[in-house]
C-alpha cells in the first residue's frame, strides 16, 4: 500500500508509564509501533483517555516516552536536547484542539503567524505584514485579518490561523489533535478541505487524532485504532467498514451512522464503560467488553499480525493459537 522508501517517521516500541497512587503504574501507551509516510495522513482513533494525544505529543517533544524510540531522518528524536531539539521543532509542528489556548491574546494575528519565522530568523521584521497576509490567503482568509486579535475571530477562523502558523515553517509533519471537533459540522468540512489541499500542495505528512471514524475516513490514508494504550488494528482508511476485523473497530463503526449513508442501519453502542488504565485486563485490553471473548483473550494479549499489505490486527480470533 505504501512504499517503504517514502516512510518519513517510525515509532518503535513506544511505551509511556506514569506513577500512580498506591505504588501502581498507569500505562498510557503500551508498545506502540507506527509508521508515517511522506504526503500521507495517519488517523489515530479511539475513546477519550486511550493514549492518542499522549503518543502524538512525543512527536513534537511535549513529552518523552518511558521506553522506545521515534526515528526521524535517521535519528531518535526522543533523545534530542538543547539546540538540536529546538532546530528539529521546525520539522514537526502541531495544531491543537483549542487554538485560543496556544495564542497570546495580546498579539495581533500577523505576529502570531510570523513569530516562529522570526524566532528561526527566516524573515526580517520588515517582512512580517507581507508574509502574514500571504499565509492568511493560503488558508482562505482575507489578508487584512492580520490586524485583528484572536478574540475578534470565530472558532473556524482561529483554527485556520493555527494551521497558517503551523505551515509557516514549512514542516514535513503536522500533528493535529482533534483539530475540528469543537467546530460546527459545516465548518469542519471546509477545514478538512483546506487541510487536504495544503497537504497536496506542500506534500505534508499529517498525524490526525479523532473520535469520528466517518470524518477521518473521508481524508486519511491509513487509520490506527487505539484502545487502553494499545494499537488493536491498523488498516487502510478506504472502505474501513468492509475491512475492519477487530471487535473494537467494529464496535466503533457500529456506534456511528453508516459511513455509506445507509440510514436503515441501527446505531449500536457498547453497553459497558471502558475500564481505567489502572485496571486494564491482563490479556486483551478489550476482553471485558467483547462479545467474542475466548479464554485465551483473558490470559494473553495478542500481538499485531499482518492480514494483508497495510492491514494489521491484534486479535486472537485471527491467530493460530485461538
Amino acid at each position: 500500500m505504501f512504499d517503504e522508501k517514502d516512510m518519513i517517521l517510525e515509532a518503535k516500541h513506544i511505551t509511556r508509564k506514569f506513577p500512580a497512587a498506591g505504588g501502581r503504574t498507569l500505562v498510557a501507551c503500551n508498545d506502540i509501533n507506527l509508521k508515517m509516510y511522506k504526503g500521507k495522513t495517519l488517523g489515530l482513533v479511539g475513546e477519550s483517555g486511550c493514549g492518542k494525544s499522549t503518543f502524538m505529543r512525543f512527536l513534537v517533544a511535549l513529552d518523552t516516552p518511558t521506553e522506545g524510540e521515534i526515528i526521524y531522518k535517521g535519528r531518535d528524536i526522543t533523545k534530542l536536547k538543547g539546540e538540536e531539539l529546538r532546530q528539529n521543532r521546525q520539522n514537526i509542528q502541531m495544531v491543537f484542539q483549542d487554538p485560543s489556548g496556544s495564542f497570546n491574546p495580546k498579539m495581533k494575528i500577523r505576529d502570531i503567524i510570523c513569530e516562529p519565522l522570526l524566532n528561526f530568523k527566516r524573515i526580517k521584521k520588515s517582512e512580517v505584514d507581507k508574509v502574514a497576509r500571504e499565509y492568511l490567503e493560503m488558508v482562505d482568509l482575507p489578508g487584512d485579518f492580520a490586524d485583528r486579535y484572536p478574540h475578534n475571530m470565530s472558532g473556524g477562523q482561529r483554527q485556520r490561523i493555527a494551521i497558517a502558523r503551523a505551515i509557516a515553517l514549512e514542516p514535513e509533519i503536522i500533528v493535529m489533535d482533534e483539530a475540528t471537533c469543537a467546530l460546527d459540522v459545516s465548518v469542519q468540512k471546509t477545514i478538512i478541505e483546506l487541510i487536504v489541499n495544503l497537504q497536496k500542495k506542500k506534500n505534508i505528512t499529517i498525524g490526525f487524532i479523532a473520535h469520528d471514524l466517518g470524518l477521518i475516513q473521508s481524508f486519511a490514508h491509513q487509520i490506527a485504532v487505539m484502545y487502553l494504550g494499545n494499537i488493536v488494528e491498523i488498516l487502510p482508511a478506504e472502505d474501513i467498514d468492509k475491512h475492519a476485523m477487530h471487535p473494537y473497530t467494529k464496535a466503533l463503526l457500529g456506534a456511528v451512522f453508516d459511513l455509506n449513508m445507509d440510514f436503515s442501519k441501527k446505531i449500536e453502542s457498547i453497553d459497558s464503560e471502558a475500564p481505567s488504565p489502572l485496571d486494564a485486563p491482563a490479556g486483551c485490553p478489550f476482553c471485558d467488553r467483547c462479545d467474542r471473548c475466548m479464554p485465551i483473550c483473558k490470559e494473553k494479549r495478542a500481538s499485531l499480525i499482518t492480514v494483508e499489505e497495510g492491514h494489521e490486527v491484534a486479535c486472537h480470533l485471527y491467530t493460530k493459537e485461538a
